[in-house]
């Protein structure tokens, strides 16, 4: 692992706001989904692993899981616009309801790779639902149906979100700011 420079962590959305934005997605996915048989999660590892559990349980629906994992920063701030699958999904999605969860929709690059590779299955509906949406830092046209909370062009780790594989385990979303 390649060290990285001193930084701190300073608390930009508190456990609290997450739990009820949480709840409040789950109730307007529930809805749109209402008159589904059984709706596919599809979660984007490995940042979205705590949103996806909260969000889930939270969700008055059958429920199916799975993941894909995708990389396009490794232990990087910043995205390297090359997206890697390298987890795909263990069963198949072709005629149903299918909606992928993101931690952070960035530049965009990966979701836009994960939709079109999801797409051209033919799921029978397929939305996405971002915990976080950073719009300034967008470069391909892309958003989420659902989105937790829109945030400025900050790096930030907590409640699944890392940096170098540390800080997933914040019960809050954290600012970095380097020393």
């Amino acid at each position: 692992m390649t060290a990285h420079p001193p930084y701190v962590i300073d608390e930009m959305i508190s456990a609290k706001s997450i739990a009820a934005r949480v709840e409040a997605l789950a109730r307007d996915i529930s809805d749109h989904f209402a008159d589904t048989d059984k709706l596919v999660v599809v979660g984007l590892l490995r940042g979205s692993f705590v949103f996806i559990a909260d969000l889930v349980r939270e969700l008055d629906l059958p429920v199916e899981v799975d993941f894909i994992e995708a990389s396009s920063y490794g232990d990087s701030t910043v995205s390297s616009r090359e997206v890697r699958i390298l987890k795909d999904l263990r069963s198949g999605i072709e005629g149903r309801d299918v909606l992928v969860v993101e931690d952070i929709v960035d530049t965009g690059f990966t979701l836009h790779h994960v939709i079109g590779l999801l797409s051209a299955r033919d799921p029978a509906r397929l939305e996405v639902c971002a915990l976080l949406d950073k719009p300034a830092r967008r470069e391909v046209d892309i958003r989420a149906t659902w989105t937790g909370f829109e945030i400025p062009d900050e790096f930030v780790v907590g409640y699944g979100i890392d940096y170098g594989q540390r800080n997933r385990n914040l019960p809050h979303i954290g600012k970095v700011r380097f020393e």
